[in-house]
């Protein structure tokens, strides 16, 4: 296969005449398609096949919607969480090579000010359509479940504060994790949902009844469900079982055989149902680009063998996932549905961030983003909105 290198919009030459990828396994809303055609047009997923369409013969391979990632911080060397716009655009890159057309950029806890004046720069990236907008994960975060963030600059979820934030973001804030039992946490949900920004739960101490609470207050995300709150216990069941239970939440997972064990994978589907979770990275600068140093936030970490774990404590400092590593892994160890896997990765997300007119599916009048892969669900070809990022060299 060969890709595009940043800094090349991620296009390719086209002739401008269409695309028809024929013969592949299709991952349709309504279900899984042998011998199946996806007509491109331009920019966008076709009903029918253009006139003097180009046919690729994809036989032998799986087409599925391009995966949107609604939890990311980096990838490629390169920080989503203090780096400069190119350095975000190399990640973004990075992660585009691995089947992900669609990313939020996550923030990690910060000095108010800094992440305020971050959020403008990425907000720029969001207006021009590089990412689909900001997810803050921190400073209104429990210092009992602090996880990978700086617990010198945490602090109590002021609804003025969270208003700073999201100002900041001129209209392109997704996502924000609070620990919602901390005071102000009820109101700084509300005030989220007020201005069309996703509450979620998450870096939590609190307690199934005040999970409960909080979901009633209008939180519909559960932050890397089990990673970073209480364990589900028989007396006291937490937020866990608070999560999994209610249907207004979607339930974030990171599956790369670090942050959960599979039978707590089968669990969250088995109990939320395939239409309530997303599959998300969490990745840090790591992502696609190898062991090292490296630094979140202002903490350091290190990276073994795939594995991010802060240098100071050892805690788990996000991951090293791409999307198509995760898809990988639900299919062939996990034993999950090939169509639910997917929906996990596309549908489902691009769902709760309110895209799926535009993403998530393939169907007519979408973008034409989409993701070819072989037989054993490596990534072959990747196409964002017409264009291949990667473009697949078929035998």
């Amino acid at each position: 296969m060969t890709a595009t290198p940043p800094g090349a919009q991620d296009s390719a030459d086209r002739d401008g005449t269409g695309l028809v990828l024929a013969g592949a396994t299709v991952v349709l809303p309504t279900g899984t398609v042998e011998n199946g055609r996806v007509a491109v047009d331009g920019t966008r997923i076709a009903a029918t096949a253009p006139e003097h369409a180009r046919v690729l013969d994809v036989n032998g391979h799986w087409v599925v919607p391009g995966f949107v990632d609604l939890h990311n911080h980096g990838g490629g060397g390169a920080s989503f969480a203090g780096g400069t716009a190119e350095q975000v655009l190399q990640g973004v890159h990075t992660h585009r090579l691995h089947g992900t057309t669609t990313v939020v950029a996550s923030a990690v806890t910060g000095d108010l000010d800094f992440l305020a004046r971050h959020a403008g720069m990425l907000a720029e990236l969001a207006q021009q359509g590089e990412i689909a907008g900001i997810h803050f994960e921190g400073p209104f975060i429990s210092p009992c479940r602090k996880g990978a963030h700086d617990e010198q600059l945490l602090r109590d979820p002021d609804p003025a504060e969270v208003r700073k934030l999201i100002d900041a973001a001129h209209g392109h804030a997704r996502m924000m994790t609070l620990a919602t039992e901390l005071p102000g946490g009820l109101d700084s949900v509300r005030l989220l949902v007020e201005h069309g920004v996703i509450a979620a739960i998450g870096h939590t101490d609190a307690t199934y009844e005040q999970t409960v609470e909080a979901i009633d207050a209008g939180a519909t995300v559960a932050t890397h469900l089990f990673n970073a709150m209480p364990p589900l216990g028989h007396r006291s069941p937490g937020p866990i079982t608070a999560l999994l239970e209610d249907e207004r939440i979607t339930v974030e997972l990171i599956n790369d055989g670090v942050h959960l064990h599979p039978a707590a994978l089968q669990l969250a589907f088995h109990h939320a149902g395939p239409a309530r979770v997303a599959f998300i990275t969490d990745a840090m600068d790591a992502a696609g680009f190898g062991d090292g140093r490296y630094l979140l936030g202002p903490l350091e970490v290190d990276v073994e063998d795939g594995v991010a774990r802060l240098v100071e404590g050892g805690s788990i400092a996000g991951s090293t996932l791409t999307l198509d590593r995760a898809l990988k892994r639900a299919v062939t160890v996990d034993g999950l549905a090939v169509e639910d896997a997917v929906a996990a990765l596309s549908a489902n997300p691009a769902r709760l961030l309110g895209l799926a007119d535009r993403v998530g599916s393939l169907e007519p009048g979408k973008d034409a983003d989409l993701v070819v892969l072989d037989a054993g669900f490596d990534v072959v070809g990747v196409m964002r909105r017409g264009a291949w990022v990667v473009e697949p060299r078929l035998g």
